[in-house]
């Protein structure tokens, strides 16, 4: 009988596979007096004390139980009932955050007969959600028109889904949505949109880029999560009233998991009404923004987004983590992005911009970067 590996062992050796490629990930905690250039944290309200919950009377610490059991509140469909008109929709349905609820959509709905098309830069819940599915995949070229065409038109039979995220998430730049509904119409196609990182951003009240461009309701389930600029947790599916009720039939990640607490479903409340009344936010983040591109010198390769987030392309994990240092060291939290993460070859440092950010700190940021790069 040959001698078993030890299982230890074998974590190690991928472990140390893994560093010796550059990718080697480990928790650290941001360094006390660093400007923050990397949190998801865009227009500043995770440090809001108004949006925090100030009701007097106490609800409960958590949930109890699924929605399903004990842990259906008043406070999940009143808020359920605020989401669906925030965001210009039939139903609201909360999940957990953003991840479970790309899983409970995508593991879900489609069929074993069914085709799921998505977007080759999607998020890893995206591509996890269809794989647990019994549908077939395939990932078209990020944000190719062309391709995503020629993949639909080689599909015979089943329902057809167009799988996107609205701004993506290592890029900072936008699907063409309204090109992909036309597609979508044209191949009887279903289309569902990860709006992670447009909610809170796009349009007067931060309804997203779908509402934005008056297309919601071409779009079969959007997803909008509320732990980037909303500054909270969780994240909500919306859409029609039976893809609400067929989520809580089927999606095992709604089903079977405790729900939210009172307090994280009043912050999101809170910080959506927040944000609804106070629109200089976006206005002083869109400045910041353009005050970055400004300053950078032309020679830097860097991301072609106007979102929040920004980005220099670099040609290896080394230079990438070599760069962050550089930053860390002259007081910016900046944090590299490696393979798998991002494509090899495509390492980079990816700069988040917030309301928070002074005129100041952006300038001193652009001339760090600059005298780097000289």
């Amino acid at each position: 009988m040959k001698n078993k590996i030890k299982l230890t062992d074998v974590l190690k050796s991928q472990l140390e596979n893994r560093k010796t490629n550059g990718g080697y990930r480990k928790l650290k905690l941001s360094q006390e007096g660093l400007i923050d250039f990397s949190s998801n944290d865009y227009l500043g309200l995770t440090k809001v004390e108004e949006i925090h919950s100030n009701s007097t009377c106490f609800v409960d610490n958590g949930a109890s139980g699924s929605r399903l059991l004990s842990g259906n509140k008043k406070y999940h469909e009143e808020t359920e009932k605020f989401l669906a008109n925030y965001f210009l929709s039939d139903s609201a349905l909360l999940f957990n955050s953003g991840y479970m609820a790309n899983l409970g959509v995508l593991s879900s709905v489609p069929q074993k007969a069914d085709t799921v098309l998505m977007d080759e830069l999607s998020h890893v819940c995206i591509k996890e959600g269809v794989r647990l599915s019994r549908a077939n995949y395939f990932n078209f070229k990020h944000n190719d028109l062309h391709d995503l065409e020629k993949k639909l038109k080689n599909i015979e039979s089943g329902n057809k889904f167009i799988v996107v995220e609205s701004v993506y998430s290592m890029d900072g730049d936008e699907a063409p949505l309204r090109e992909i509904v036309a597609l979508a119409n044209e191949f009887d196609a279903e289309i569902i949109v990860d709006e992670a990182h447009s909610t809170g951003l796009y349009g007067e009240t931060g309804f997203g880029l779908c509402c934005d461009l008056g297309l919601q309701d071409k779009i079969f389930a959007r997803i909008y999560t509320f732990g980037k600029a909303v500054g909270a947790h969780g994240a909500a599916v919306v859409g029609s009233k039976v893809l609400k009720d067929y989520l809580i039939n089927y999606s095992r990640q709604f089903i079977y998991t405790t729900a939210l607490p009172f307090h994280s479903v009043q912050v999101i409340h809170n910080a959506l009404s927040y944000r609804k009344r106070n629109p200089h936010l976006l206005e002083k983040l869109n400045a910041n923004v353009s005050l970055y591109k400004e300053l950078l010198t032309d020679h830097i390769n860097i991301l072609e987004s106007n979102h929040p987030v920004q980005g220099i392309i670099l040609e290896n994990a080394d230079q990438a983590i070599e760069f962050s240092g550089y930053m860390n060291e002259n007081g910016f939290d900046i944090r590299p992005i490696l393979s798998p993460t991002v494509p090899k070859g495509k390492e980079r440092v990816r700069i988040c911009l917030h309301a928070f950010n002074s005129e100041e700190e952006i300038t001193t940021l652009c001339h760090h970067i600059n005298q780097y790069f000289q």
